[in-house]
């Protein structure tokens, strides 16, 4: 069974940075795909940004792109997200998730199996 644990959330200044991390445990094949998710109040859970585990290239959401970058350290089996020149609208719950194989909807978030528990993001001044 995979498991995903999130961890690397809090409060941040605008403009700041913060890096997330996801454990991943339990997954059985390279042939993976691992994705960031974000959800605010009162709003729908929405995609950020999505890799293969091995090779292609990671793809963002357009809100996103230029500030934030999804990484994985192998050795780890860690996925990390890292957040820049961050903005008030950022502020949500932040989840990591996976699923083997690839889409070509890797931003719809019915595509993924396995999910992290969540950690929450806060940008303020």
């Amino acid at each position: 069974q995979v498991q995903l644990v999130e961890s690397g959330g809090g409060s941040v200044q605008i403009g700041g940075s913060l890096r997330l991390s996801c454990a991943v445990s339990g997954r059985e094949s390279s042939d993976y795909t691992m994705a960031w998710f974000r959800q605010a109040p009162g709003k729908e859970r929405e995609f950020i940004t999505a890799r293969r585990w091995v090779g292609s290239s990671p793809r963002y959401a357009d809100s996103v792109k230029g500030r934030f970058t999804i990484s994985r350290d192998a050795a780890k089996n860690t996925v990390y997200l890292q957040m820049d020149s961050l903005k008030p609208e950022d502020t949500a719950v932040y989840y990591c998730a996976g699923r083997y194989g690839y889409s070509t909807n890797y931003y719809d978030r019915t595509g993924y199996a396995y999910w992290g528990q969540g950690t929450q993001v806060t940008v303020g001044s």
